[in-house]
């Protein structure tokens, strides 16, 4: 007697998809001034209880009038960025869901840079350095309510595998199994009924508890931003010194004290170099899992799947070139500060040899 396969993929799940839009527009943000603006609602905020007092975000209304009614929340942060959330619920097929997934991401995309520029007009005089938007990125997680009385965490892999392996990486069409399983094989949960499947542009979650998983997906995309963002900004030092059209050296950071009020590139790099690392530094250490090993667990996954790892050993090598780029340059100026004071040196000793021999020839 053959066994019985599995079921069929026609069953109504319910569930909300969450996207998450973070931009880059500009290099500070002054929270308090934004906040006494006339146009700016504030909400309340209550960070979870493992993030750090680090860079704590606005929380604001979406400025009226506007279209977007699946807006969740409106965050600013005080190094330039911007983060807007959206929530979707549904109620259909895990099939149907698939096929409409990349149309719903690329419709919010859409409405996130339109309300995205809402917030920028309302707050760009409070924004050091405005421009909208120097960079971006998203994150999509498709959340279903559990029915544990129908499937564990297990039984949805085992079941709907192909389905969430496909729809997290907005393919339409079934993926291979090695494709599948290794994107399964990573899947974690804390109870026997959960499942959490990370990618690295979204995720499935089916986890009674899901509220407080929210925040780390939103935080990780506001990382992965700031990371792409500095990246780029040290990219285009990097092209502009390897062009020569870096700004040169005026000739008043040659005096040793006309210098301190002057600026120059190598001042300007020392000042990139420690703003990058303060920020790239706190945003590592905004989160606190000591003793939370699911969490844990979840971030670290997080992490990898997005590279953000990576992305800071881009950078830390780019910081790298930068400073010595930058010592170069210094030395550059300590040497000709030495040549000048040697010179100056001279011209004296020329001055004083010269009012030796007037006194001598006239006496």
């Amino acid at each position: 007697m053959a066994e019985p396969g599995p079921k069929p993929t026609y069953h109504v799940f319910s569930g909300k998809i969450y996207i998450f839009h973070a931009f880059n527009v500009g290099s500070e943000i002054d929270l308090e001034k934004v906040k006494s603006l006339p146009s700016i609602i504030s909400q309340p905020l209550e960070l979870p209880k493992y993030f750090r007092k680090y860079h704590v975000p606005l929380a604001i209304d979406l400025p009226h009038p506007h279209t977007s009614s699946r807006n969740m929340s409106v965050k600013l942060y005080d190094f330039g960025a911007l983060s807007l959330t959206y929530k979707i619920p549904f109620e259909d097929t895990l099939e149907n869901m698939r096929k409409q997934l990349e149309k719903m991401e690329n419709q919010y995309k859409e409405q996130s840079v339109e309300d995205a520029q809402s917030v920028f007009r309302q707050t760009r005089k409070h924004i050091t350095h405005p421009n909208f938007f120097n960079t971006t990125s998203s994150y999509l997680v498709i959340q279903v309510d559990d029915e544990p009385k129908k499937f564990s965490g297990t039984e949805l892999k085992k079941q709907y595998g192909g389905l969430i392996a496909s729809a997290i990486r907005f393919e339409t069409e079934t993926l291979s199994e090695l494709q599948k399983n290794e994107i399964l094989e990573d899947s974690i949960g804390y109870f026997r009924g959960d499942l959490v499947v990370i990618d690295d542009e979204s995720a499935f979650v089916y986890d009674p508890e899901y509220e407080e998983m929210l925040s780390f997906f939103e935080f990780a995309n506001i990382q992965l931003l700031e990371l792409q963002y500095f990246s780029s900004v040290l990219d285009q030092q990097l092209n502009m010194i390897y062009k020569g059209k870096q700004r040169k050296l005026s000739w008043r950071r040659f005096l040793p004290f006309a210098s301190m009020y002057v600026k120059d590139p190598v001042e300007e790099l020392g000042r990139l170099k420690v703003d990058i690392s303060v920020i790239t530094e706190r945003l590592e250490n905004t989160i606190r899992l000591a003793g939370e090993p699911y969490f844990s667990e979840l971030y670290d996954l997080l992490e990898e799947k997005l590279d953000l790892k990576g992305w800071r050993e881009s950078i830390d090598k780019q910081l790298d070139i930068i400073l010595d780029i930058r010592s170069v340059l210094q030395h550059k100026v300590d040497s000709i500060r030495e040549d000048l004071l040697t010179v100056l040196i001279i011209i004296l000793i020329f001055i004083e040899l010269l009012v030796a021999l007037l006194h001598y020839f006239k006496g």
